[in-house]
Formats: structure tokens, sequence, C-alpha cells
């Protein structure tokens, strides 16, 4: 046994000694003095041994299991030392300016979005969502376009399966249906919402893009007041100055139907043979609305005898544009950095 001490001794020393790291370090303890290292399985063996050696044979172990542990203390300690002095060649200076993560902003068109909402808000309309991918009902029977309609062909809307009514929806008027099926009037409502078309990308035109509808129904909602939420709400977005005009059209869901026309921003309506927003006209062309028809009514279970009330529409990009003087819709969905940290 003492001879196997002595080897012990000797070879903990030499592990020691190239011990580089901490870890190192710990498995050789563990290795030696662990509740089932090498020298605990020594002592162990004691009691085997004659009773004239064995006393002498035990302080022999100790002071071995004294030594290894003293060695590994001290080599801890250096290796201490030798970290520290490394990060003293490394040292941080504390004074420098610090490297700031850039930080991101709102989305132009969740900014004009939300510009828009707030106005409404104000004018105590609440704000209502509904699903991207809807079904032929929602976004085109109940709303009085019929079967042969251009808009039901796959040349126009994104069906999500040829051949099914499954469909991503071409406007937020879905959202109308909906809100009228749970809701009885009276009702305010506005629908923001991003809405697909099948459309070839160019600057003024996106299969992806931004619109928000609004919804006011009552027993005794007229055109004049459509008229005066929409002079209130084009004026506190463009300016006390913004005019409107409103030219008869058509949609299948509002009898009588208009579109809106608002003074040109740049020019104030003058009509300069020079101005690129409005191209020499005064006006611009912003919205659509009207009174909503008796047979989108019927088809929520309102009775258009006793209730009336209007709708209208708006592209958010188009708003978008128009206040930060962006000509190219595709701008937006890029994701171009550089593009986006100007707004």
């Amino acid at each position: 046994m003492h001879e196997h001490l002595s080897r012990l001794r000797a070879a903990a020393a030499a592990e020691i000694a190239d011990a580089a790291t901490e870890e190192a370090l710990e498995a050789i303890r563990l290795r030696y003095l662990g509740r089932k290292g090498e020298l605990n399985l020594l002592l162990r063996g004691l009691g085997a041994l004659p009773p004239a050696i064995r006393p002498a044979m035990g302080a022999l172990a100790n002071t071995v299991k004294e030594e290894i542990a003293g060695a590994l203390e001290a080599r801890g300690t250096a290796l201490g030392a030798e970290t520290l002095m490394r990060a003293a060649g490394e040292q941080i200076d504390v004074t420098a300016p610090a490297c700031r993560r850039p930080l991101g902003h709102v989305h132009p068109l969740r900014a004009a979005e939300d510009e828009i909402v707030d106005i409404f808000l104000s004018l105590g309309f609440d704000v209502a969502e509904g699903p991207e991918v809807e079904d032929d009902f929602h976004n085109f029977e109940a709303l009085n376009i019929p079967a042969d309609h251009p808009a039901r062909d796959m040349h126009d809307t994104l069906y999500v399966e040829p051949g099914t009514n499954v469909l991503l929806r071409t406007h937020t008027s879905p959202v109308q249906i909906r809100v009228m099926r749970e809701t009885q009037p009276p009702l305010r409502v506005v629908m923001p919402g991003t809405v697909y078309r099948r459309d070839d990308p160019d600057a003024t035109h996106s299969p992806v893009f931004q619109q928000i509808e609004g919804l006011m129904v009552g027993e005794h909602v007229s055109f004049a007041e459509l008229k005066g939420v929409l002079a209130l709400f084009l004026q506190r977005l463009f300016g006390p100055a913004t005019q409107l005009r409103f030219r008869p059209s058509f949609f299948p869901f509002t009898e009588p139907s208009a579109e809106v026309d608002m003074t040109c921003m740049r020019c104030g309506g003058a009509g300069e043979s020079g101005c690129r927003v409005c191209k020499g006209s005064g006006w611009l062309e912003i919205l659509g609305c009207g009174m909503v028809h008796p047979n989108v009514f019927r088809a929520v279970g309102y009775d258009p005898e006793r209730v009336q009330g209007f709708a209208f529409g708006l592209g958010i990009d188009r708003i978008a544009m128009l206040q930060r003087g962006i000509e190219d819709l595709r701008l937006f969905y890029e994701n171009d950095v550089r593009f986006l940290e100007q707004c």
C-alpha cells in the first residue's frame, strides 16, 4: 500500500500541475478525492491490513490526501490569477459611447390607419375586424353582388381553391355583414384591414392593400349625414380648407352611390397646370360611398322599411401616399429599411 500511495501522490501532483482550466482541476479532484475517488478506495482497504502497520498507513493516506487538496487549492488560485491578468489585458473602456440598437417605428400604412381610426372614434364610431379568408355569402351574395358579376371571376378574385366559395376577401365589406348580423341598429362602425385582389403590381396597384370602410345604420340616417361625416373626416385629415364634391356612381351594395373628390392638397384646388398631384384638375378622387341598398339589409335580417344607413370605403395606401408625397405604392411592401426610416 505504501508504494500505491506514493504512485498516487506523484500522479496527482503531475496532473494538477498540467491542469489548464478550472473544469480540468475539478475533474482531477473528483478522480482522487471524490466519494468514489482513488484515495477513498484505498482508505476502505485499511481494515484488511495487519494491525501493526494499519496506523502508519492511515497516517500516510491522510498526509497524501492533504497534499493533493493543498495542490488543488494552490493551482486553483494560480488559474484565477491568470484569468484576471488576461482580463486586465482586455479591459473595456466604460467611457466609450455605447452601441445603440436601432429602434423600429410604426409602419407608414399602420400610422395612416391609426390616424383615420382615431378620427372616427372621436365621431362616435366603433371599430370592428373580421377574417381575411371569407366565403361567397359574406363577400358577394349578402352585398347584392350577383353570381354573374365580374368580381366573382377567378381573374379578379383570389380563391383559396378553384371551384370553391372560399376566397381572400376583396374588400372589408364582409365585416359590415358580420356586424349587422350580430348587432341591432342603431350602429356606427369602421372596419380597417387587409384585402386582396388579383392585380399586377405597379405604381398604383397591388394584389395586397389596406382598406377601411364605415357603416352607419339607424331609423333616420340620411345622405346629408353621410356628407357631413365625410366632410368632417377629410377636413380633420387634410386640413380645414378641404372641400368635397360628390359624383354619381354605381356600387351593387349602395343606392344611390357616389364617388367623392376632395380639393387637391398641394395646389389647394386651384388646378395649377404644373401640379403633379391632381394633374391640373384641382380635384382628387378619394373614396366611394352611398346609402345601403335595401337588399343588403334584407340579407342581414334588417327591415329596409324601418331602417336606413350609409356606407363608405377608402384605400389606406392612397391616404398614406398623399400624406407623404409617395408616388409608388410598391415601396410600402418592399420592406426596404432605407425607405421606411424616412416615413
